[in-house]
């Protein structure tokens, strides 16, 4: 029988910094594991094959794994690892601290922790005559920008960073379990059993970050316990894919501008997110068979193209308020649209209500970096309230960025981010039910790298207080 103090489920970017807050400030008073699922892939072709053969290079450049991930990292570990410098970006930290003070220091803290581990000390930002400018142009477009200092790690980078901060934190004592799934969670006494397909594992505190790939699992533990939630969002979009020379007056600027903007007739959100210039869109396969697209990008390696997604945020209310399973059903339409592959279509074609195809694709001034695609009609897969915000949303940013909205720039589905049901937890991220605390985006407290991150070194603060060890808060 493996008995820990504290059971971290989810080693996602959340699950590590709140491994890594846990046994440095506890040192060895607490026993801590942490147990990841990985990610299981199928044996495919290197997606950077063909960059590497042209650069005449053999070496592989460590970006994404081929055939098993079975290490830690979550999505983080497979993103541009960009980190935004702000509390507001990537979630509500500072709604969620009641302090905006508080809120930029944690992400500074945060940052400083990637820094101390690989990431490269650059940070990229604006002036304010710049940034004042970049604010007049989304106002002529009934938009928001919103100046975000960043941090690029970089796709090549960021599994190096999350590898050297996973051997510290096992050096500090820290089990983690790879490879190993939790199937469930129940209370025995005062004690919880975390149930994984190699095991029981018992802990009297359970810290919950299953990530947003984890988000429907986290939402059937919460309901069976009791775990009190609210319905969360969720985000449907597209993947768009232009000439770099179409966004480099801006991404010259601000390498991820983060553009908001409310549609005239549906009110609803629609934004900029995960800006990658001269990157690569990829593919995403899930455990429920569906596929996914999201864009990367490297320090060392470039395409001719920038990829950005346009997503729509998404809120029901009764009688259907499960997002998640929403989304899985757009995911799983697009899916056997596109015969098991991410549909292509030009914007064109999209507004004039046709598939593209092929031919049409070819005949554009944008070559995809995605060929694993189908071309096809995402009007199709899509409800016509999605459609109807994403082509609004990108003429509105052809004014920000002109020629972003022309009939030959590229759109990928389905992208949807999934937000999980949002946990009800106190100040220390503890939830209703008593010792589980909850931390990342697949418990709804947030969007992105950086406030993932922050709310697992939230969750494990909350747990050492509740040990009653002292910290020291910087």
């Amino acid at each position: 029988m493996s008995r820990y103090d504290v059971i971290i489920i989810g080693g996602g970017v959340a699950g590590l910094f709140a491994a890594y807050e846990l046994s440095v400030r506890a040192g060895d008073k607490l026993k801590i594991a942490v147990v990841e699922k990985g990610l299981r892939a199928e044996k495919r072709t290197c997606p950077m094959f063909d960059i590497i053969r042209k650069a005449r290079t053999r070496e592989c450049i460590g970006c994404r794994p081929c055939h098993v991930m079975s290490g830690v990292g979550g999505a983080g570990a497979l993103s541009s690892g960009i980190i935004n410098l702000r509390p507001d970006v990537g979630g509500d930290l500072d709604k969620l601290l009641g302090s905006w003070e508080l809120a930029q220091r944690l992400v500074e803290y945060i940052d400083s922790i990637f820094i101390s581990f690989g990431a490269p000390k650059e940070v990229y930002k604006i002036d304010e005559e710049v940034s004042s400018e970049l604010e007049r142009s989304a106002a002529r477009a009934g938009a928001k920008f919103v100046p975000t200092p960043q941090r690029h790690i970089g796709s090549e980078n960021t599994p190096r960073v999350i590898e050297n901060m996973t051997r510290f934190i096992e050096g500090r004592g820290v089990r983690i379990y790879t490879l190993t799934e939790a199937k469930d969670l129940s209370r025995e006494g005062e004690s919880y059993v975390v149930k994984t397909d190699r095991g029981d594992l018992y802990a009297r505190y359970v810290l919950i970050s299953p990530g947003r790939i984890g988000a429907p699992w986290f939402a059937e533990i919460s309901r069976r316990l009791g775990i009190e939630t609210v319905p969360g969002p969720l985000d449907i979009g597209v993947r768009i894919e232009v000439p770099a020379y179409v966004t480099e007056p801006l991404t010259k600027l601000v390498r991820d501008p983060k553009i908001i903007m409310y549609t005239k007739v549906y009110d609803d959100m629609v934004r900029t997110f995960c800006t990658n210039p001269n990157g690569f869109v990829v593919e995403e396969r899930y455990d429920d068979g569906t596929v996914g697209v999201n864009g990367e990008s490297y320090s060392q390696i470039k395409s001719k193209n920038t990829n950005l997604a346009l997503l729509v945020t998404i809120r029901l209310t009764d009688p259907l308020e499960d997002t998640i399973a929403y989304g899985k059903s757009l995911a799983m339409i697009t899916t056997k649209l596109g015969g098991g592959k991410p549909i292509i279509q030009r914007f064109g074609d999209l507004e004039a209500g046709r598939r593209s195809t092929w031919n049409r694709i070819d005949r554009s001034n944008v070559e995809p970096t995605l060929k694993n695609v189908t071309p096809g009609d995402i009007g199709m897969a899509y409800p016509y309230r999605i459609i109807a915000d994403i082509i609004e949303g990108l003429k509105r940013l052809d004014i920000i960025i002109p020629g972003i909205a022309s009939p030959q720039t590229l759109l990928y589905a389905p992208e949807i981010k999934f937000y999980s049901v949002r946990a009800v937890v106190n100040k220390d991220l503890e939830t209703t039910l008593e010792n589980i605390f909850v931390a990342g985006d697949g418990a709804g407290l947030s969007r992105g790298i950086n406030i993932a991150a922050a709310t697992g070194v939230l969750a494990a603060r909350g747990i050492l207080r509740k040990t009653g060890l002292e910290i020291e808060e910087p």
